[in-house]
């Protein structure tokens, strides 16, 4: 969905690119077509230097966890509300290749062990932790359009965007190709599967962060396009409409220099996602609010 007009409600004159990167809440009044006035708000919380490759969001008690994708070690860190690091937890029977995500139910964690970026893995995996961070199985997945694994810098066979939807996890791709993301949809238990795309959104942008939020059958994602802008997407009635009637919503993030790779389901309105160090800053965890006028 196109915005058609930001206003940043800022009283302080001078460079306002700087008052972003300073000011702690900012509003950002976004006007939608056929919404109406939208009010989107959000705080700015730095995390710790130990997650500047922070790629994925999910609670743990009144805690969050959050992981590094390629190049950390096999570890889960838990930070505060107010972006504090509180434990890591190593997990030594697992691998780090490419993390991209983490979700959960009541009884398991899921991590997304999916990137992908030049489409030559064919070991793309999900773990099955339980809430004691023990490994109860693995799941095996591949690309039934994929036949060939040499190197592809513009390909659709990267994701990094999963969810737990019932009794399935519902995969979002990365497609470089098209900037739309092909929706794979798995059973949650160990096996390997072979994966077709269920539906195809019209993201206009590198979908990198997923969650589902049950109560209100909702969809969140995260992005970003070639020019370096951040979006921010919702899918209402998610399993209610099906497949092929996804209504996606997008919102432009008005946040410079970043890659958000993580979101987390707070409410309907109230969302956590979180941004990679870009040139040489710090990571940071974002409370993003959503409220239509």
């Amino acid at each position: 969905m196109k915005i058609l007009m930001v206003f940043v409600l800022d009283n302080l004159l001078g460079n306002l690119y700087q008052k972003m990167l300073t000011m702690r809440f900012i509003i950002i009044l976004l006007f939608l077509p056929l919404k109406g006035i939208t009010q989107l708000s959000y705080e700015t919380i730095k995390m710790p230097k130990s997650v500047e490759e922070t790629s994925g969001l999910e609670l743990f008690g009144d805690y969050l966890i959050t992981h590094n994708d390629s190049g950390d070690k096999p570890k889960l860190y838990t930070i505060n509300q107010k972006g504090e690091k509180i434990m890591e937890i190593e997990l030594n029977q697992l691998k780090n290749i490419d993390w991209e995500d983490i979700t959960a139910d009541s009884e398991n964690f899921y991590i997304a062990d999916t990137g992908n970026n030049y489409a030559t893995r064919e070991n793309l995996k999900i773990y099955i932790l339980d809430k004691d961070f023990f490994l109860k199985g693995t799941i095996s997945i591949r690309y039934e359009a994929q036949t060939t694994f040499s190197r592809e810098p513009k390909n659709e066979f990267d994701a990094e965007a999963l969810a737990v939807i019932g009794d399935r996890l519902v995969l979002f791709s990365k497609n470089r190709k098209t900037l739309k993301s092909e929706i794979y949809s798995f059973p949650k238990i160990a096996g390997d599967y072979i994966l077709t795309p269920k539906a195809v959104i019209n993201s206009d942008a590198l979908i990198t962060a997923a969650d589902y939020y049950h109560e209100k059958d909702l969809v969140a994602l995260t992005g970003y396009n070639f020019k370096g802008e951040q979006f921010f997407y919702t899918i209402r009635d998610f399993v209610k409409n099906g497949f092929d009637k996804i209504k996606l919503e997008r919102y432009l993030i008005p946040i410079k220099p970043a890659q958000i790779e993580a979101v987390k389901i707070i409410d309907e309105d109230e969302f956590w996602l979180s941004s990679e160090s870009e040139k040489n800053g710090k990571p940071r965890l974002f409370r993003f609010k959503l409220k239509s006028e």
